[in-house]
């Protein structure tokens, strides 16, 4: 798979800049044990493309021992620690990581080490050619069934087809922003988020780069078809209008149809006389036009239901700590000596 382009404007090298602060968002929920791997790891590859960076690690509500691998971390490593108040989403972390990411560069992983981290110097290569996002696309999709990816290959197509933006069904999470992105991002005001949606909405000069996925260090994901399904209606409630005007256009096809059969049924009755009942057919029909009306109010209703929770103005996420890389100070017979040196 070759590389994927848009928003093709001129770029200007970054090779003459500063080194910049990047930031590695790590989102877990239940990744203690993936973690002890994952921030070792990346504290070996980050050291290659800047002698400044951290790594923030959002711990989602997890209910492991999360929180303490990241801490004991932090003593070795600059971990920042971020904690949710209560296990928010993988969406609702990501937003927060973005919102107290300081770097000038911004990566966004999975902790769960399946995506490579060295990639993380072909997109930073990337970035210093000028391209503001370089987001990873899976090269292919063999480990997962050929149910679920031919309904994940439909649903962005839909999507990509009815929405203002195009969506690319195989990138994900695993992305590496400018901060101008990033600030872009912190302006969306939204509730109910599809982050995969808000990448490609932002614009910006960005390059797609394959990569192939690893297995899954330790435990089982909790993104399960309950949750991909809520993200999927997200995504369509989010960015297209495409089922109310879809429903339109049936409730009007159905009338027409109504109206033809009523026509058909008065000149029946002036011609013919009244000598069929026709209950089956009345039966029938209710049920039918039963049925499409609410069809059409629940589609209806999930785009009022989200204007119900814009409306209401709730926080994204919560934060219950916030907890810098712990700073190693001297101990007191060092400083004595080195105050005796001097």
């Amino acid at each position: 798979m070759s590389e994927i382009t848009s928003n093709h404007s001129m770029l200007t090298p970054r090779s003459g800049q500063p080194t910049p602060l990047i930031t590695c968002i790590l989102p877990a929920y239940n990744e203690a044990d993936n973690l002890k791997e994952m921030v070792p790891l990346l504290c070996e590859i980050l050291p290659k493309l800047s002698d400044r960076f951290e790594v923030l690690v959002v711990d989602d509500g997890s209910r492991d021992a999360t929180e303490a691998t990241v801490l004991a971390l932090s003593e070795r490593y600059p971990v920042s620690l971020l904690s949710l108040s209560r296990n928010f989403g993988k969406e609702a972390a990501m937003s927060a990581g973005l919102d107290y990411a300081e770097g000038d560069v911004v990566i966004i992983m999975d902790s769960d080490m399946q995506h490579p981290v060295e990639m993380l110097e072909v997109f930073y290569q990337r970035w210093l050619e000028g391209y503001d996002m370089i987001y990873g696309v899976r090269a292919d999709r063999s480990d997962e069934g050929m149910v679920k990816r031919k309904l994940t290959r439909a649903f962005y197509h839909m999507l990509s087809k009815s929405a203002d933006v195009e969506i690319q069904p195989d990138a994900g999470d695993f992305r590496m922003m400018d901060a101008k992105v990033v600030r872009a991002l912190r302006s969306l005001s939204e509730r109910k988020r599809m982050m995969k949606g808000l990448f490609a909405w932002v614009g910006f000069r960005s390059i797609g780069v394959p990569f192939k996925v690893n297995p899954r260090f330790s435990g089982e994901t909790s993104f399960g078809i309950r949750r991909l399904s809520s993200l999927a209606l997200t995504g369509i409630t989010a960015f297209s209008s495409a089922p109310l005007r879809i429903w339109m256009f049936i409730g009007a096809s159905v009338s027409l149809l109504a109206m033809s059969y009523a026509v058909i049924v008065v000149l029946s009755t002036l011609i013919l006389g009244t000598d069929v009942p026709g209950w089956p057919t009345l039966v029938a029909g209710i049920g039918f036009l039963g049925g499409v009306q609410l069809l059409s109010v629940g589609v209806l209703g999930e785009y009022v239901a989200r204007i119900f929770s814009e409306v209401k103005g709730r926080p994204v996420y919560l934060i219950s700590d916030y907890r810098r890389p712990v700073q190693v100070e001297p101990k007191d017979d060092e400083t004595q000596a080195d105050s005796t040196s001097l």
